[in-house]
Formats: C-alpha cells, structure tokens, sequence
C-alpha cells in the first residue's frame, strides 16, 4: 500500500482538504497506514500534478480543496483489483524475539511483558477512537469499522501470544 492509494481512497468519498485527510488519518487509517502532515502534502502536490486528483476550491491561506479525478478512480480501482498486496515481510518486534535468547529470562519475559502491555494500550485507544467517531452509512464507516475490528483482533492475539510466549521460558 501507498500513502497515494490511502489519499485516492480517502478522496473517494468526498473532496477534503490536507488539513481534512490529515485528521481522516488520525481518526481511521493511523493504526494500518500512519502519515504525517508533511508527508500528506506532499503527496497530495504529487497527485495533483499527475492529474489523479485536482483542486476544486481554494480558501484563505492557501487552504486548497483537493477531488479525485476519474483517472485518480480508475488507479484506485486497478490497484484495488489487479495488484496483489504485500506481504509484510519486516517486524522488528518478532526480530527481537527471535534473540531473546542472549537475555536473561527476566528479561526476556519482561520484553513479552511490554509486548502484553503494548497490545492492551492499542486495544483501549482503538476502543476510545471506536466511540468517538460519529459513525455513518457511507463506505468509510462501514469498511472503516471492519480495519478497526481488525485492529482490535491482532492486538488481542498478539497479548495472548505474548502471555504464551512468556510462560514457555524456563
């Protein structure tokens, strides 16, 4: 995934500004896609100049209004349905696992431990942005719900994980 398919996807339902899509992302994509102001912008600059999305309004302080184009649809659309999505193939979390053997079991079963903590914190954030969005029937919402029990779900395996880890080291 890109942060250009995640702006072309966001665009899709409604025209927004960078200052709109920034807080769309804190509030629906930050646990599967985080992006910062910076990098939105620029991205955003970059879509506009190869015609996939184009400003249709501009405001006080350069403030522009950004909508998808109907080619910006048709990328959204073959890289929904002709690419194949990337197997994460990086986690510095399982890494460190993965040599936990050169620590003592305390603090082996202390990093298991943080892992748990981890886990239980994006699970209360993840419940703490479910009740604070005003949920609707456009697709944002729906799918939108669908990511965030997604998230809910493998910070729940991944704390069970982490408590069977921790029992296994002698």
């Amino acid at each position: 995934m890109s942060l250009r398919h995640a702006l072309l996807g966001l665009l899709s339902e409604r025209p927004a500004s960078g200052y709109d899509l920034l807080k769309l992302f804190e509030t629906s994509l930050a646990n599967v896609w985080p992006a910062t102001q910076s990098q939105i912008y620029t991205e955003l600059t970059k879509l506009a100049g190869t015609g996939l999305i184009a400003v249709t309004a501009e405001g006080p302080r350069g403030r522009k209004e950004y909508a998808l184009t109907d080619e910006g649809m048709a990328e959204l659309r073959h890289w929904l349905t002709e690419t194949r999505p990337q197997r994460a193939v990086r986690s510095d979390m399982m890494l460190r696992v993965f040599f936990l053997g050169v620590l003592s079991p305390e603090q082996a079963r202390g990093y298991l431990a943080e892992l748990v903590d981890l886990s239980d914190q994006a699970c209360e954030d993840l419940r703490g942005l479910m009740d604070s969005i005003d949920w609707e029937d456009g697709n944002l919402s729906v799918y939108g719900r669908m990511v965030l029990e997604y998230g809910l779900r493998f910070n729940a395996m991944r704390r069970e994980w982490a408590q069977w880890a921790a029992d296994l080291i002698d």
